[in-house]
């Protein structure tokens, strides 16, 4: 039953790539193949209620953040407070452009999650490019850009994040050793992209607020009092967790509740002035993307099915056993996996399955899986960039799928080979600076 489940996953995976072939929605494939797969899975093994609502309770951790941060950028974006960066990273040049996007990216998902980082982003590029064509080469380099910048800091993906809460790597350490390789594995593909972009931009979209609508009727001050609660409360999220020990989703809906709080408050009490009500949170719920978020249920409902088989941990001993143990082609390979199967369940595996040994216990063939050992360290480049390969192999990666409408298919024609090259990249420089 379990190779049965794995072929649905297949099958499902390739309907999905090549929506826009058959013409069917990506989003009613991987809810049915999410439903057969649990359907097979409890024929075949029994449910066990407990795995079946963990694996419930992850997926909805990630939905309820992914809902909350895109309501807060939002918000903030009706009431113009994106409008400084907006500026900031203004050209008439489409490669300085690129590289303004890039890098802003590159740096903010280091702080904030990989995830949010891409919310924000594409709602700051729908207000600088206008053609949608060139506007998915640059949202394709913010896919890039997250997943990278992510990748060096231990608080910029959910995968960095669990290795360092667990022990494996240590923040100055993981830093130390990923931040070159990350940069140059998302550097090389703005080179690459950049090519297909010339010239200047002609058609920048016209920023001017319309006199009815919420940016118009609010303060220079007030704007930034927004942006301050929205931004300030997405990169206290990182905080309120190590505070808390509570799942971000919670740091991000204080965050909601706050913003929605002061909104109503100091715009919706002025006595005397007529507001409209564009802008209001409560409106502004109906505009989250339920396509979006009914993708990632089903995709990652199915990806638990998949690990509750242990086909991710079989396939990993396998890795070891025939590659005798090698960091560099186990999690290279691992990485070329993610860009498939969901980063979190793989790297979840891979610390089941491999030991942190402490390096006054280790031998010299073991150094590798000790604290910042170069086992964990790649483990952590690899998932979190690897998953950049495929538009569909990452958080961000997905939501920005859905965000801006980008096939399958145009990003692996366009995008997939530059992010591999990218990705190969990185770990080269990483083993030339361990041997340095």
């Amino acid at each position: 039953m379990t190779a049965l489940i794995v072929g649905v996953f297949i099958l499902g995976y390739l309907l999905i790539a090549f929506e826009s072939v058959t013409k069917i929605s990506k989003t009613a494939v991987a809810m049915l193949m999410c439903v057969v797969c649990w359907i097979l899975y409890s024929l075949s093994f029994g449910i066990n209620s407990e795995s079946f609502v963990g694996a419930l309770g992850e997926t909805s951790e990630i939905l309820f953040f992914l809902m909350g941060a895109m309501v807060i950028v939002e918000v903030v974006d009706t009431y113009g407070g994106f409008n400084f960066v907006r500026r900031r990273l203004h050209s008439r040049s489409k490669k300085a452009l690129l590289w303004k996007i890039t890098f802003f990216t590159f740096f903010l998902s280091a702080v904030l999650d990989n995830l949010t980082t891409a919310i924000v982003m594409i709602m700051v590029l729908r207000k600088l490019v206008d053609s949608r064509e060139e506007r998915l080469y640059y949202a394709s380099m913010v896919i890039l850009a997250a997943n990278s910048g992510g990748a060096f800091s231990p608080i910029g993906d959910v995968t960095t994040i669990m290795l360092w809460v667990k022990g494996n790597i240590s923040s100055g350490g993981v830093i130390t050793s990923l931040f070159f390789p990350s940069v140059i594995s998302v550097v090389i593909p703005a080179l690459l992209i950049g090519t297909r972009l010339k010239g200047d931009i002609v058609s920048i979209r016209d920023n001017e607020p319309a006199p009815d609508s919420r940016e118009a009727m609010v303060t220079r001050k007030e704007k930034k009092l927004v942006f301050a609660i929205g931004v300030g409360g997405l990169l206290f999220v990182p905080i309120f967790k190590m505070l808390t020990h509570l799942a971000p989703f919670m740091g991000i809906l204080l965050v909601l509740s706050l913003l929605w709080i002061v909104t109503e408050i100091v715009f919706y009490r002025k006595k005397g002035e007529r507001h409209s009500r564009i802008g209001d949170v409560s409106e502004l719920l109906h505009k989250i993307d339920m396509n979006t978020i009914l993708f990632f249920l089903g995709i990652l409902t199915a990806v638990s099915a998949l690990d509750e088989t242990g086909v991710l941990r079989s396939f990993g001993a396998y890795l070891d056993d025939t590659f005798n143990s090698n960091p560099y082609i186990v999690t290279g390979i691992i990485g070329l996996l993610s860009a498939v199967v969901d980063n979190v369940p793989l790297v979840a595996s891979c610390m089941g399955m491999y030991d942190l040994i402490p390096a006054s216990l280790a031998t010299a063939e073991q150094m590798v899986y000790t604290v910042d050992g170069t086992f964990w360290e790649l483990l952590a480049y690899c998932a979190g960039i690897g998953g950049s390969i495929l538009i569909i192999g990452s958080a961000a990666g997905v939501v920005v799928m859905g965000l801006e409408k980008i096939t399958f298919g145009w990003y692996l024609k366009h995008v997939s080979w530059v992010a591999l090259l990218g990705y190969f990249s990185g770990i080269v420089l990483y083993m030339l600076l361990s041997l340095i």
